[in-house]
C-alpha cells in the first residue's frame, strides 16, 4: 500500500494501486519471477495561477506542495505544483524514474531534472520536469555500484573508486536505476577500466573505454624518520683529549714560556 492512499482495485494479472486523493497513481504487474515490477507512475499536478516569486512559492511548500515547471519537445513551458510527499516517494527510486504528469486533461511523459532541496533540511524546493518520448534517446547519469570484496582488500590493500556516476544515452524506458560492476577479482595493484563493465541492452555510455573506474592500492606504511648524525661544534660537546677548555667569556689561556725570565 502506498503512503497516503489505499489500494482500491486488484486484478488477476497484476495489481493496480490507486490514490487519486494523494495525487499518485502507480500501476504494477507481477514479473516472471513473481517480483512486483513498476509499469507506470502517474503524478497529478496542478497548474499554477498565482504570481511568481518567493512568497507564493513559500505558501505552496507550507501547504505540502512543490513548485515545478514542465518543458521540452518544443512545447510551451508550463508552471505547476505537485504533492511533495508523493514526489519524495517517487524520487526515492532514483532520479531516472519515468513520471506521467496529469495536468487537467493533459498527460505528459516526463523525467525529473534539476531537483532542488534545502541544504540542511533536505526538503524539496523546486523541480524541473522535462518532457520525453519513448522512441527518442535522452541523456542521463546513472549511479555506479561496486559489488563484491576485492581479493586485494582481504590482503590489506585499499579500494579506491574513481567513478561514481556514469553518463549514458538511452530511451527513457531503457534507463537503468544503477549500473553494477563486480570487483571481487581485483588484487593489490589491479585496476578496473570502464570497458570491462557490461551495459544493459539499449544503453550507450559517453565515458572513454579506458577510463579508470576503481583500483586496489597497496597499503601505505608510515616511514620512520632517519637518524641525524651529530655535527661538530655542538654546544656541550666534550673537548678532545689534550685540549684545554676555553674559559667562559674569554679566550683560552696562553701557553707557558719554555725559558726563565732574564
Amino acid at each position: 500500500m502506498l503512503p497516503g492512499g489505499e489500494a482500491t482495485r486488484r486484478r488477476t494479472e497484476g495489481v493496480h494501486f490507486t490514490s487519486e486523493k494523494c495525487g499518485l497513481v502507480v500501476c504494477a504487474s507481477n514479473g516472471k519471477n513473481g517480483r512486483l515490477m513498476a509499469d507506470e507512475i502517474t503524478l497529478v499536478a496542478e497548474a499554477r495561477t498565482d504570481a511568481r516569486g518567493s512568497r507564493p512559492a513559500g505558501r505552496l511548500r507550507r501547504s505540502g506542495r512543490v513548485p515545478a515547471v514542465v518543458y521540452g519537445l518544443e512545447t510551451d513551458t508550463m508552471e505547476v505544483s505537485v504533492p511533495a510527499r508523493e514526489l519524495n516517494h517517487i524520487l526515492a527510486g532514483g532520479a531516472n524514474v519515468l513520471i506521467t504528469l496529469k495536468v487537467g486533461g493533459d498527460d505528459a511523459l516526463t523525467l525529473a531534472r534539476q531537483v532542488q532541496r534545502h541544504p540542511t533540511k533536505g526538503e524539496l524546493l523546486h523541480v524541473d520536469f522535462i518532457r520525453v518520448r519513448t522512441d527518442v534517446a535522452v541523456s542521463a547519469e546513472v549511479p555506479l555500484h561496486l559489488t563484491g570484496e576485492p581479493a586485494g582488500v582481504k590482503d590489506g590493500g585499499v579500494l579506491e573508486q574513481l567513478v561514481f556516476q556514469v553518463p549514458i544515452e538511452a530511451k527513457p524506458q531503457d534507463i537503468p536505476h544503477e549500473l553494477e560492476a563486480d570487483i571481487s577479482h581485483l588484487e593489490i595493484g589491479s585496476q578496473l577500466r570502464f570497458e570491462e563493465i557490461t551495459l544493459p541492452p539499449g544503453v550507450e555510455a559517453t565515458l572513454e573505454p579506458d577510463t579508470l573506474v576503481a583500483q586496489v592500492a597497496a597499503p601505505r606504511v608510515a616511514e620512520e624518520p632517519e637518524a641525524v648524525e651529530g655535527e661538530e661544534g655542538v654546544e656541550g660537546e666534550a673537548p678532545a683529549e689534550g685540549e684545554a677548555p676555553a674559559a667562559e667569556g674569554g679566550d683560552a689561556p696562553a701557553a707557558e714560556s719554555g725559558g726563565a725570565e732574564t
